[in-house]
């Protein structure tokens, strides 16, 4: 009886895998160990609107045109956020992680993959009303240099306050949301003093090592698009950062569970993903 075989790799499969491998060899931008699923379907988008029949048309254009990569670059990585999404997760740190960074004479905070920088200003809000953003530092990374420009201007469409609004109050805000920007034309500018002790840094999780000991990391939302291999590799980024006993935060539908560190984590509140560095 014959053994049947696998079906061949379709010519898109065939073509996405060499073009993953040619912008990291070319730009040292590493998408290999990215999901297949979500990055077939940012590619499809990039072909439509950029005008390319195939994969390797596509691929071409990133090769030899000046601006082709930096507009793939849009379409890999796609940024979906908003300010105190999912709010019971910001409650929580209120919560859970704020008395015990309240113990420690300076702080340092890292969020990984901070897009536009929405987490980045929610951030600096809620620990400035906890009296903690002068003796902190918090570190803003992102692979995408477009989205680390929008995030330093930190300017966002005036037509989302209401929902960012909403956010705040549902996450335990402590003022009035609208004290924290000025409102002009169809922009909101947040207040510069907010992000006053940021460093926006580029910062690859799939190629980068650490560079700083930290109290708190969050990256949510980062996870999902990553393979089991890549997940591992930035936990234990993550986990090497980390303090003695210090927090993550993931995003809603990310987890620790069945991954290389998953003991390596203690559970702070499991439905809104925050964890504590083991002891071990």
């Amino acid at each position: 009886m014959s053994t049947p075989h696998a079906s061949p790799p379709d010519d898109f499969d065939i073509e996405l895998k060499m073009l993953v491998e040619a912008v990291y060899l070319k730009y040292n931008y590493d998408f290999r160990d990215y999901t297949g699923a979500s990055q077939k379907r940012r590619i499809l988008v990039a072909m439509r609107d950029l005008d390319c029949a195939t994969v390797s048309a596509l691929q071409a254009k990133v090769m030899h045109e000046p601006d082709g990569f930096a507009q793939l670059l849009q379409y890999l990585t796609i940024p979906v956020t908003e300010m105190f999404r999912d709010p019971e997760y910001w409650s929580a740190i209120r919560a859970q992680v704020v008395p015990f960074l309240k113990t420690y004479p300076s702080l340092k905070l890292w969020i990984a993959g901070c897009s536009t920088g929405e987490e980045v200003y929610s951030l600096a809000i809620l620990l400035h009303e906890e009296g903690l953003l002068e003796r902190a530092i918090i570190y803003a990374t992102d692979i995408n240099p477009e989205s680390l420009e929008a995030a330093r201007r930190g300017v966002y469409a005036l037509e989302r306050m209401r929902l960012y609004t909403e956010n705040y109050q549902k996450a335990g805000g402590k003022g009035a949301f609208s004290d924290y920007y000025t409102a002009a034309y169809d922009g909101a500018l947040f207040d510069r003093a907010l992000v006053e002790n940021v460093t926006f840094a580029d910062h690859s999780l799939a190629t980068d090592s650490v560079f700083s000991e930290t109290h708190f990391v969050s990256c949510r939302n980062v996870l999902i698009y990553f393979n089991r291999r890549l997940q591992d590799r930035v936990l234990g980024l993550f986990h090497e950062s980390l303090c003695y006993r210090g927090f993550l935060g993931l995003g809603s539908k990310e987890s620790i569970d069945f991954s290389a560190y998953a003991d390596r984590f203690d559970v702070l509140a499991k439905r809104e993903r925050l964890f504590r560095k083991g002891t071990t």
